[in-house]
């Protein structure tokens, strides 16, 4: 997070979190992020530890800050 607006992991993560597949877990998540080069393991748990700090994730969920937030980027990452 960078002046209190959130970078493109941030976001990423964020839609992941709001596209993911019934019974996938956040560690599931942060693994398939991972394969995809976006950042390492480590660097998706530090994302999620921040997320939950702000209040943009509650116990590997989405609150409404963060269902904002996510519906924000699923918004800009649309072709």
């Amino acid at each position: 997070m960078v002046n209190g607006k959130l970078d493109l992991n941030e976001r990423v993560f964020l839609l992941g979190v709001l596209t993911q597949k019934e019974g996938q877990t956040i560690r599931d998540l942060i693994l398939a992020l991972a394969d995809t080069g976006m950042f390492t393991p480590k660097e998706g748990k530090r994302i999620r530890k921040e997320l939950e700090t702000e209040g943009y994730l509650s116990e590997g969920f989405l609150t409404v800050k963060g269902m904002i937030a996510a519906k924000q980027a699923e918004e800009e990452f649309k072709l």
